[in-house]
């Protein structure tokens, strides 16, 4: 059986190298074998970036000769299934403005592989230029869909409306962040649920799907209600929430919670301070982390220097837990009681 061709087509700097491992990593969880082909031979970067991506997956790379683009991508596709491999994705030619040159060699590998998907990767933060070159590459090629790289911001996500009523070509796939996880199916419902502020239910529920366990979980949550969550349950849960994506997306998900996220720092800040509770955890003795009470003025300040911060951050973080313990328990109590709601979908658990 002959292997799924994706073309990938866009412009330099649209992201579209990225996306390719991005797309391959997907497809890879869904239970495909997708093989990596470079074929931006202008651009020698993007062929050690992508090699450099596969490598990162484990995902195989195939380079093309620059002479002979359009023969060495329909031989490696042709040939990709002898390798065991049933999806194909081209990272085409980017530049940095569209030009005769660039169409007409990309048009020339779809015409050689006559692929099932030929998807444009557009930035989502060029705005009204994303709209121009959309519109250009739909003239030229047979698109099918549209990738929107880049959309992890809220206000981004209205190119997406743009390009989509351009251009007639729907947006499949969307961008959320920098990591190779970062992509998801386009559900245009649940982007103007986020840009409304209305929060995103489905997507979360689908990344704790994919990343937490859910034994581990259920017994997490036994131990919150019966407010028996120690410091090493914390940690666990950082673990698994970092997995998830970054926090303020996952506020921004939750109805009601936005205001919070924009609260919270971002990109290298945010890491920073998750870094420094982690630090502050791995300080603490076994015991500590079970019974924070220990913890007096003498431990906080061997807490701080061991784990680089201040006995002021210790301070914080210990009275933030005890806070939240203390909440546990109120909540623990109405569940037993009856009071608390119960939720569907998780069932064992009292209260829930």
């Amino acid at each position: 059986r002959p292997p799924t061709v994706i073309v990938l087509a866009g412009l330099q700097g649209s992201g579209k190298t990225t996306t390719a491992a991005k797309l391959a990593n997907l497809l890879r969880k869904q239970g495909r074998h997708p093989l990596l082909v470079a074929a931006d031979v202008h651009r020698p970067a993007a062929i050690d970036q992508l090699v450099a991506l596969g490598k990162q997956l484990g995902i195989p790379v195939r380079a093309v000769d620059a002479k002979r683009v359009a023969a060495d991508v329909a031989a490696l596709a042709a040939g990709a299934s002898a390798e065991g491999r049933d999806t194909v994705i081209i990272d085409t030619a980017g530049r940095l403005h569209i030009d005769e040159p660039m169409m007409t060699e990309i048009s020339e590998v779809v015409a050689a592989v006559k692929p099932h998907e030929t998807l444009l990767v557009v930035d989502a933060m060029a705005g009204q230029d994303a709209v121009e070159s959309a519109t250009v590459f739909h003239s030229r090629l047979p698109l099918t869909g549209l990738v929107l790289a880049k959309a992890d911001g809220d206000a981004r996500g209205g190119a997406s409306l743009s390009v989509r009523a351009v251009t007639g070509v729907p947006v499949k796939l969307i961008g959320t962040g920098e990591k190779l996880d970062a992509i998801e199916v386009f559900h245009p419902d649940r982007l103007a649920q986020r840009i409304l502020g209305m929060g995103d239910i489905l997507t979360l529920v689908e990344r704790a799907q994919e990343h937490v366990d859910q034994k581990t979980a259920e017994a997490q949550a036994k131990k919150f209600l019966d407010a028996q969550f120690t410091f090493d349950d914390f940690y666990g849960q950082l673990q698994q929430v970092k997995k998830m994506g970054p926090l303020g997306d996952l506020l921004k998900m939750i109805p009601g919670l936005g205001g919070i996220a924009k609260q919270l720092p971002e990109g290298p800040e945010a890491e920073r301070e998750m870094r420094k509770i982690e630090a502050i955890i791995s300080s603490m003795t076994k015991a500590e982390r079970a019974d924070p009470t220990l913890i007096n003025g003498a431990r906080r300040r061997r807490i701080a220097a061991g784990s680089g911060t201040t006995v002021s951050d210790v301070n914080q973080l210990v009275k933030q837990f005890a806070e939240m313990r203390k909440l546990m328990k109120q909540m623990g109590s109405m569940a037993k009681s009856g009071r608390l709601p119960r939720l569907p979908g998780m069932p064992g658990l009292p209260g829930m």
